[in-house]
């Protein structure tokens, strides 16, 4: 545990997947932790280190405009989403809230997160149904893992939440903060 730093973690959550990572990692390293909606941009500059999760939208890293557009020291992103991190390129979500220049400081985690169908709200529940249809209609032969992985899981509830995951990101922030 880290105590000589002070290090902010920094989330946004709409259905509980990303806060329960961020209370994770809180707890690993011995960090604040605030809603992005409880702390002010100039409030970032009293951290050594940053880290802000959000969970994947299409509209991008949900939150993320908090860190993107302000001051910080040190800079630890974590996305949460139903993709596999280990075949996802996840570049269009950081150009849209980094320079490419900015993306060289900063140090990126993607984590899976979790979905219940019946708890999304009406927009999410439409976007999940066109992404469907749009898996739906590729050729069996051109079919991602994600793509069968939303068909077959449509509807339904999935946790594919583990906090080994976070590991990487603990060791990588106790490195930088040593």
């Amino acid at each position: 545990m880290i105590k000589l730093k002070k290090i902010a973690i920094i989330y946004k959550s709409k259905y509980g997947a990303t806060k329960k990572y961020a209370q994770w990692i809180k707890e690993a390293l011995g960090a604040s932790i605030f809603e992005a909606s409880e702390i002010r941009p100039e409030q970032l500059i009293n951290f050594d280190l940053i880290i802000y999760g959000g969970g994947l939208y299409a509209g991008g890293i949900n939150g993320a405009k908090l860190v993107s557009k302000n001051p910080w020291n040190k800079l630890v992103v974590f996305t949460v989403g139903l993709a596999s991190p280990s075949i996802t390129d996840y570049s269009e979500f950081y150009d849209k809230l980094f320079s490419k220049e900015k993306q060289k400081e900063i140090k990126f985690f993607n984590l899976r997160g979790a979905m219940d169908y019946k708890k999304l709200g009406f927009i999410h529940r439409q976007m999940m149904r066109f992404v469907k249809r749009v898996a739906s209609n590729k050729p069996e032969s051109e079919r991602t893992i994600d793509d069968k992985a939303m068909i077959e899981t449509f509807g339904k509830e999935i946790d594919l939440i583990d906090k080994t995951t976070i590991l990487p990101l603990i060791k990588y922030v106790e490195a930088e903060l040593g």
